[in-house]
């Protein structure tokens, strides 16, 4: 029974829970492990990670540094009560900045910030992050749990991840030789990834539909759907990279678009023409476009579309780019061509119809 005493108050009085934090630091040691790679090994529990550049293989190295969080894709995960796969989503949306630099993932750290902790939801999601470290081939050498009562309600929690990674000096991407007639390539993603979840839960709201109900596309529930943690797309592009030297450019499609993401990697003079026909959207994208009247437009800006990455390379090397990625599991397509751009133009343009 706690002392209402003012001198008898303890941490737990005020909500905190060492012991829980501990048992979950217990909890997730094996999937930190897991994710062990050459340049780091060591156990989690010091102040700080470390990582060795030179057992890593790397001789002059420059470092990329990203850092994200999954939105509100997390009110899914807390509505539906689903843990295990937000990790792989906070992995992805960071070592996906990284591979578009031309830069292999070396480590990660993760933020942890919850109202309450439960050792065994906290652990879900670690072993989301070290599934996605495992598949990004970094290793998740740190990271900080912060159970804060007051700042977060009951069962809520809030994540965001922080990735570094290394490319020898002068193989970063974008390179700058990007021309016009230059072939865009798009990269299937595996669904809605991690953006615009404010606008999807909207449409779900509109919808009456609940997280468990049978989604109206796709397999499982509508939780399930809309859970698909998003593709890394690390190791095909850092294959495809290396093995043909033909990519000039790449751009992680993510909040924002097309129209955001795409012109952040190419030069002023340069527009991507984006023949909209040539995208097969997922029927998630179908439902929420019909349930939300949103315009095609604004399904462009917001989501992914059924691209999650994009590959700029020359006509003459667009055939050995897609087999080579395609070779790796990837679903690869022609997406459009690199324009001449006058200034003050858009560096997106469009042609043709998405099909919704």
């Amino acid at each position: 029974m706690s002392q209402s005493g003012k001198n008898g108050l303890t941490y737990s009085d005020a909500g905190v829970d060492i012991d829980a934090g501990n048992l979950l630091v217990e909890k997730i040691k094996p999937h930190v492990r897991s994710t062990r790679r050459p340049g780091a090994d060591g156990e989690i529990g010091g102040f700080g990670g470390l990582f060795d550049l030179k057992a890593a293989g790397f001789i002059d190295p420059v470092l990329v540094a990203a850092n994200d969080g999954v939105g509100t894709k997390l009110k899914i995960a807390i509505d539906a009560n689903k843990h295990d796969t937000v990790g792989i989503d906070l992995v992805a949306m960071c070592v996906n900045d990284l591979v578009v630099q031309g830069a292999e993932p070396l480590f990660f750290l993760d933020y942890f910030a919850t109202g309450k902790l439960d050792p065994d939801q906290g652990a879900a999601i670690v072993g989301g992050i070290a599934a996605g470290c495992r598949e990004a081939g970094c290793a998740l050498i740190g990271g900080e749990t912060a159970e804060m009562p007051g700042m977060y309600a009951g069962g809520d929690y809030d994540l965001a991840g922080f990735a570094v990674g290394a490319a020898e000096r002068g193989q970063l991407l974008p390179s700058g030789d990007i021309a016009e007639g230059d072939v865009i390539l798009g990269l299937a993603s595996s669904g809605v990834h991690s953006n615009g979840y404010s606008l999807v839960r909207k449409i779900v709201s509109l919808s009456g539909l609940a997280w468990d109900a049978t989604a109206p596309f796709g397999e499982g529930t509508l939780a399930d759907v809309l859970m698909t943690p998003t593709r890394i797309y690390v190791k095909p592009l850092l294959k495809a990279i290396r093995e043909t030297g033909a990519i000039k450019a790449l751009a992680h499609i993510t909040g924002g678009g097309f129209p955001e993401n795409i012109p952040r990697v190419l030069p002023k003079h340069l527009a991507a023409e984006i023949d909209l026909d040539s995208i097969k959207a997922p029927a998630v994208f179908s439902w929420l476009a019909k349930t939300g009247g949103v315009a095609a437009t604004e399904m462009l800006r917001t989501f992914n579309c059924g691209v999650g990455m994009i590959a700029v390379v020359s006509a003459a090397d667009a055939e050995k780019v897609t087999a080579a990625l395609e070779a790796e599991g990837e679903t690869v397509f022609a997406l459009g061509r690199m324009v001449a751009r006058e200034e003050g133009e858009a560096g997106t343009i469009y042609k043709g119809t998405l099909a919704l």
